[in-house]
């Protein structure tokens, strides 16, 4: 627990830039000679009670707390249009907590998670500018709970802090952080799609020495997606990947090689939906995938795997229950740990655009070294989410 003073902190901003997901519809602003225009958003606020037991005593407290969930409320603006045998497109989006400061009064600063351009024939689709990573894309981009609640870890400064919750992110999966990147989509071929990219890299090297970190090659990353129909059952399946190496001018200085593998399918039978996810991964953040805050992080290896089951009832209610685990040998908070969490959600359909939210979350991190549990936390959220 020696790095508390330094990572803490860290999360506790990081936890206002997670993700969100592009909403089901988008309302048509303008639609004429080839060119369209169109807005969608996201809003959401949760009233929550979240019980702390934590190692250090002290801290133990059940919080109430008006908040946002997983996904942060947003804005978001898209542009087509059709020239000879092209199709050019771009999108933008902007996101805001719903929580201010009690120091500094308003912080509801405009957060960018996608400002980027598409070119797109019969050839496939180039994309080029900010918008999210391939590896563990779609890992959480399927996640049943994504328009829930989620962790809320104390110890990664969440249950106080202004942003959003965790929702798995951290128990089975690290979280694709927008980022600058050039990259290519396949046309879609018998139910098969390719992505390959080459993203902005990032430090992973330990920097507190007179040297400098570099990297002399991009971020590579990639993602191949799968979908069918088999005896009435839609699938859809996908493999992820990443590989970057950082360096340091300083010849004393370890380089750190980052690779990791995400996977997982889904299967949906009329009302039932059943997802199995994971990922091996070696030199990487298992929070953040871009490594944000910049720990020294060393070539060890991080694990995890998601598994959830939903039923809907009468359209209208879904039911969705979730257990997910990371296993990490030390680049997360500093020592060898699991983080685990199991949530129960149910998600009631008013309409296309409004939906009421109740969940129950526990989640732990237990350090795998002493034996210890570092801490347990449960969660009641309720919520209500707008989206159009």
């Amino acid at each position: 627990m020696k790095n508390k003073k330094s990572v803490y902190p860290v999360l506790t901003a990081l936890a206002a830039t997670i993700l969100s997901a592009p909403a089901s519809a988008a309302i048509t602003l303008y639609d004429e000679d080839g060119t369209t225009f169109s807005a969608d958003g996201y809003v959401n606020a949760f009233y929550v009670q979240t019980d702390t037991d934590n190692i250090n005593d002290t801290l133990d407290r059940d919080q109430s707390r008006v908040k946002m969930g997983f996904l942060p409320n947003y804005i978001g603006f898209n542009m087509g249009k059709k020239m000879d045998n092209l199709t050019m497109g771009a999108r933008s989006s902007f996101w805001v907590t719903i929580n201010d400061g009690e120091t500094n009064g308003t912080s509801t600063a405009i957060d960018v998670r996608q400002f980027y351009g598409t070119v797109a024939g019969e050839w496939g689709e180039v994309l080029v500018g900010k918008d999210f990573g391939l590896f563990s894309r779609s890992n959480i981009f399927v996640d049943e709970f994504l328009s829930g609640y989620g962790q809320v870890s104390d110890t990664l400064g969440l249950v106080d802090g202004g942003g959003v919750s965790f929702g798995n992110i951290g128990t089975g999966y690290p979280y694709p952080f927008p980022t600058a990147q050039i990259t290519y989509r396949s046309p879609i071929m018998s139910g098969f799609r390719v992505a390959v990219g080459i993203m902005d890299p990032v430090d992973t090297t330990d920097d507190s020495v007179v040297g400098k970190n570099y990297q002399d090659t991009p971020r590579f990353e990639s993602e191949i997606t799968y979908q069918t129909q088999l005896g009435g059952v839609d699938l859809f399946s996908w493999v992820n990947g990443m590989h970057q190496k950082s360096e340091n001018t300083d010849s004393t200085v370890d380089s750190v090689t980052s690779q990791g593998l995400g996977y997982g399918l889904q299967a949906k039978m009329g009302n039932m939906s059943l997802t199995a996810s994971g990922f091996d991964a070696e030199g990487v953040n298992p929070f953040f995938t871009n490594n944000a805050g910049e720990p020294v992080l060393r070539e060890i290896d991080s694990t995890g795997y998601l598994l959830q089951g939903s039923y809907k009832f009468a359209d209208k209610t879904r039911v969705a229950l979730s257990f997910g685990k990371t296993e990490d040998d030390g680049n997360g908070l500093g020592f060898k740990a699991d983080y685990e969490t199991r949530g129960l959600g149910v998600f009631h359909s008013i309409n296309d655009n409004l939906t009421l939210v109740a969940e129950y979350n526990q989640f732990e991190i237990e350090n795998t070294t002493t034996k210890q549990t570092i801490e347990e936390t449960d969660t009641i959220a309720l919520g209500v989410v707008l989206s159009w």
